[in-house]
């Protein structure tokens, strides 16, 4: 006996609070669609399976309230839901927040002989960033030759003039390889700050590019870096193809360093902190350096 277009679809929702990502799957037919605002496009087979299990890594309590459904003619279905969840996994590359989400959508599903054709999920993308207290930024990807991204820092707080720079940049694949990669870099970031001589980083991630810059007081500082363990983890998987498409990697040393100025809190004036008595020419006590980086 063919299940209902109602039967369906609480199986669907079934497996979604089971956390069964091949439940969720065997529930679509062959070449059935899912997709909402924050996929890249529709996705099928195994893919929606990855997609739900990335959000179950991040909101390991991940549940669906189904509030109301109503199905209509032609195997069509919608469903009001609430989706909550505390965030105590990686998401996007960023540690865990701790925080807890409600999300309230509503999802369009066709069914066809027993089995999900597409689901059309609808609500606010930016309800979760928000309710995990994160930035929505909204801009273009790209205006003529200007391309536009997002960018991280972590810094030390040291004021030492930096002797060196690493500069590394991968390329990214797709949308996983992107996720990877930034978690990696982030868990790389937090073992920096441990080693003596690390000084700050940058991180930009612009269209498939991502790329870090960071500041040492000396070239021999960076060397433990090479020894810890997600460091030489990423190498064994850029080299390993496991992800990226291309890339590079060095040191620069600097070849000349202005000197760092503040504005005088008594005369106004922008001047070097580069002097021994940390006064300006006016007899002001100036203000501490910014870090170089």
């Amino acid at each position: 006996m063919t299940p209902t277009t109602l039967q369906v679809f609480e199986s669907y929702a079934d497996a979604w609070n089971r956390h069964d990502a091949d439940g969720i799957v065997a529930t679509f037919a062959e070449g059935g669609t899912y997709c909402d605002p924050t996929t890249p496009g529709p996705l099928s087979g195994a893919a929606i399976g990855a997609y739900a299990s990335g959000l179950w890594a991040a909101f390991p309590d991940l549940s669906f309230e189904m509030v109301r459904f109503f199905a209509g003619d032609g195997g069509w279905l919608s469903a009001e839901w609430v989706m909550r969840g505390t965030n105590t996994g990686s998401m996007m590359g960023l540690p865990p927040t701790g925080r807890a989400v409600e999300v309230r959508g509503v999802d369009l599903a066709v069914v066809e002989d027993g089995k999900l054709r597409s689901v059309q999920g609808y609500f606010d993308s930016g309800a979760v960033p928000r309710a995990l207290g994160l930035d929505v930024i909204v801009q273009p990807h790209a205006i003529g030759p200007f391309e536009f991204g997002t960018g991280i820092r972590v810094s030390t707080g040291s004021k030492a003039v930096p002797g060196a720079f690493g500069i590394t940049f991968i390329a990214a694949r797709h949308k996983e390889d992107e996720l990877a990669i930034g978690e990696s870099g982030r868990k790389i970031m937090e073992e920096m700050l441990a080693i003596p001589g690390f000084i700050s980083a940058v991180t930009v991630h612009v269209g498939d590019r991502m790329m870090t810059i960071t500041a040492w007081e000396t070239p021999e500082s960076m060397a433990p870096i090479l020894r810890t363990g997600e460091h030489r983890a990423v190498i064994g998987k850029y080299y390993r193809s496991e992800y990226g498409y291309g890339g590079m990697t060095g040191v620069w040393v600097p070849h000349h360093l202005g000197e760092r100025r503040v504005r005088c809190p008594e005369c106004d004036k922008m001047v070097s902190v580069e002097v021994p008595d940390g006064k300006c020419t006016c007899g002001a006590v100036l203000p501490e350096p910014l870090a170089y980086w």
